[in-house]
């Protein structure tokens, strides 16, 4: 883990979350250019025809699970995965600002191969502004009827394992991947939806 992964997990750890429920999903849009590319991405950037097709089956992963609410990143990506799966639910996918990835400033469209999480690019949020914003972003979602589906990005899941507690195993990290997270008295847990869920295995 390289020292800016390692800041926001701190960052984010020292403010816990804590939200009503025992239970609610995360759902990391699909794939971009951008991703593929490994570039820094704007808020209009759309999903790849790989993309669109990883919402479709998120969105048959998901279609099963009692899902109330779903609130998602208002980024075009993220809406358009969430709009995938919100339509399977019969809902309506509630767009919010506040769970926008990072703002990375000058750094759009430039490499994020070795992306620094610490760094401070010019015209951008600085990491505590990120992790502050996030959470308070994460908790007002968290505050829907549940249980909640949450479509956002890859920091986002950072910041929210991070103020659960939970480790952000590699294997839940990709595009699309349907998570549910559940506690069990004050402990945080996630699991990744597979498409027979017997073949989930749980993440400490």
């Amino acid at each position: 883990m390289n020292e800016g992964l390692a800041q926001l997990i701190r960052l984010a750890a020292a403010e816990p979350l804590a939200p009503d429920c025992d239970h609610f999903y995360f759902l990391r849009h699909g794939q971009t250019e951008g991703n593929a590319k490994r570039i820094f991405q704007s808020v209009d950037t759309p999903l790849s025809a790989i993309g669109l097709a990883q919402a479709t089956r998120a969105a048959e992963r998901l279609a099963g699970e009692a899902i109330r609410s779903v609130v998602c990143s208002d980024a075009r990506r993220a809406f358009q995965t969430a709009h995938a799966v919100a339509t399977g639910l019969r809902l309506e996918p509630m767009p919010f600002e506040g769970l926008r990835e990072r703002h990375f400033g000058a750094l759009i469209g430039t490499s994020s191969a070795n992306l620094d999480w610490a760094c401070e690019p010019e015209g951008g949020e600085t990491l505590p502004q990120f992790v502050a914003r996030k959470r308070m972003a994460l908790a007002a979602a968290l505050a829907h009827p549940a249980p909640v589906l949450i479509v956002a990005h890859g920091g986002s899941l950072h910041v929210l394992a991070a103020a659960l507690g939970v480790p952000a195993d590699p294997d839940v990290l990709g595009n699309a991947q349907p998570l549910r997270f559940e506690r069990s008295g004050p402990t945080w847990a996630a699991r990744p939806l597979l498409q027979h869920s017997g073949d989930a295995a749980a993440l400490a």
